[in-house]
């Protein structure tokens, strides 16, 4: 009769929750999310602000897997843990000493999560503060939720653990999330030769001072002057495509330097070839 209350009110919380938001609605949401922060960190490197790219909700969750993958596979393994924790304290193999040292250990990480959190001005400048920080608190909270539920204790309690554990891990996802946009970023930075190339033709000088990127005049033998009736004057290699939405282009140079920029083009303002890759079939 315990267990079939425990399960009518464990029912009784997600029909609550579920009635707020549809869980594709959400999942959907949490896709696009950590999408978006990952691309806002990875185009960010190269000095774009994603939101001048124009992309839609489908690029982003398309662009969320590879922010996911290993949070996703961490979540799964922690799941297994904790399944495997709570059937050996239905069996009786987790004995009371051992439930009270990871009620003790819940408590200890729970405390320590919240130091962190406070202690944000002296420890806000630390590199894995945003993702430590949040991992304590929701371990802490993970322990106290499981012991809790084992224990007796009231079902809101445990509930608003899970909750506070939920938020935790919601924190740290994004937090990684940006870390493996970062990271994205600086692998292409370190290998710029293998985006497209692109061979582009201008109107007008692009007054390049980068020692990658060479320029060439597109004027007949001898003059000096465009014939009339000539678009294009100035011919730019070196350059490789980082992006493309709608008619922009967003074009850098294929060796990384500091003091490069990311170039914006209109399609319709330029003329532009992709080379063949340097490769015999």
């Amino acid at each position: 009769m315990a267990q079939e209350r425990e399960s009518t009110s464990w029912d009784r919380w997600y029909a609550v929750a579920t009635s707020f938001v549809a869980p594709a609605t959400f999942v959907g949401a949490l896709l696009f999310y950590f999408g978006y922060v990952s691309s806002r960190a990875e185009f960010s490197y190269f000095g774009v602000d994603v939101d001048t790219l124009g992309l839609g909700t489908r690029d982003y969750v398309m662009r969320s897997p590879q922010a996911l993958l290993v949070p996703a596979i961490l979540l799964l393994l922690v799941g297994g843990l904790t399944a495997a924790l709570l059937a050996g304290l239905r069996s009786g193999r987790v004995g009371s000493r051992a439930v009270r040292w990871l009620r003790r250990a819940g408590w200890a990480l729970c405390a320590a999560g919240l130091l962190l959190v406070f202690g944000y001005a002296g420890l806000g400048d630390w590199t894995w503060y945003a993702l430590v920080t949040p991992l304590v608190i929701a371990a802490g909270a993970a322990l106290l939720a499981i012991t809790g539920r084992h224990r007796g204790d009231p079902l809101s309690v445990v509930v608003l653990l899970v909750l506070v554990g939920a938020v935790s891990t919601f924190w740290a996802t994004a937090t990684l999330a940006q870390l493996t946009g970062r990271g994205i970023a600086e692998s292409t930075a370190r290998h710029l030769e293998d985006l497209p190339a692109v061979v582009l033709d201008t109107r007008e000088s692009l007054y390049l001072r980068d020692e990658v990127t060479q320029q060439q005049l597109l004027l007949p033998a001898g003059a000096t002057a465009a014939p009339t009736g000539q678009t294009f004057v100035y011919r730019y290699y070196g350059l490789r495509l980082l992006a493309q939405s709608g008619d922009l282009m967003f074009l850098v140079p294929e060796r990384w330097d500091p003091s490069d920029s990311t170039l914006v083009f209109d399609i319709s303002d330029v003329r532009v070839k992709f080379r063949f890759v340097n490769q015999r079939p």
